[in-house]
């Protein structure tokens, strides 16, 4: 059996691919919400407001981050910081996914989430151009993970794609980790946008960039369950309780992203 059918459904039952669904279009809409071309906006920063939102969005549905549940807490507790500055169709929408299913583990500095022993990272591109990402151009990190030895049940590598074996294993962060990469692409003019999860393939020598990968614009959700509005609570005076935030911020996040 290929990879690509024992990975996916896993990551779909689990509801992985829903949290990373809602994240991107969650981050796509307020990012050309804010976009003006007229105010002096160009490509560059949508690319890099849409990557910025896009981590948020997979910290805020995964319980991650500065979203992270305290030890004990229950996990609808603390959701009004999860849901600030979110849209109405932004809090509704978002999958209910347990606080512990996925955690935070970046690879080199460039931002990761892992179920599990499987991890993702993300990587943004021109519209278009997905099927010929250049990853020997691409970050260390997107490097090495483009480098780890392809799986058995997939074609051998092309003449020109030659694997460095030290470093495909030279990531001492996650050594028991497979990690995969989440392509996400936009078009500013006509608001077409991409949206792929599969194993990476170093194109040394050009052409294709990936074993496989999948679709998820296309794949359907697995996920039915929405996050109710919170009912607002009031004390025995009639006064609704201050907002209650209990959420961690996690210290050991990189400060800068890694958008290459």
């Amino acid at each position: 059996m290929s990879e690509k059918l024992v990975i996916m459904p896993r990551l779909r039952a689990a509801g992985v691919l829903d949290g990373v669904r809602w994240a991107y279009d969650s981050a796509v809409r307020r990012a050309l919400d804010d976009y003006s071309e007229d105010a002096g906006y160009d490509t560059a920063l949508l690319g890099s407001l849409r990557f910025t939102l896009f981590r948020d969005r997979l910290d805020r549905v995964f319980s991650c981050g500065r979203y992270a549940l305290q030890a004990g807490v229950d996990e609808n507790v603390g959701l009004d910081l999860v849901r600030v500055e979110l849209t109405e169709k932004d809090r509704t929408s978002m999958p209910v996914l347990p606080a512990d299913l996925v955690r935070r583990v970046n690879r080199d500095g460039s931002p990761g989430w892992a179920l599990g022993d499987l991890q993702f990272l993300l990587a943004s591109c021109e519209f278009g151009k997905i099927d010929i990402l250049p990853w020997p151009r691409r970050s260390p990190a997107k490097q090495q993970v483009a480098m780890q030895l392809p799986p058995a049940t997939e074609q051998p590598l092309a003449l020109f794609d030659v694997v460095d074996t030290d470093l495909a294993e030279s990531d001492q962060t996650s050594p028991s980790l497979t990690t995969f990469m989440v392509a996400h692409t936009l078009d500013a003019v006509s608001g077409r946008r991409e949206l792929v999860f599969g194993r990476t393939r170093f194109n040394s020598g050009g052409g294709q960039a990936w074993y496989w990968y999948e679709n998820l614009l296309t794949l359907p959700l697995t996920q039915g369950g929405q996050r109710p509005s919170t009912p607002t609570q009031s004390g025995p005076d009639g006064v609704p309780d201050a907002p209650v935030r209990l959420r961690k911020v996690d210290s050991t996040l990189p400060k800068a992203s890694d958008r290459q």
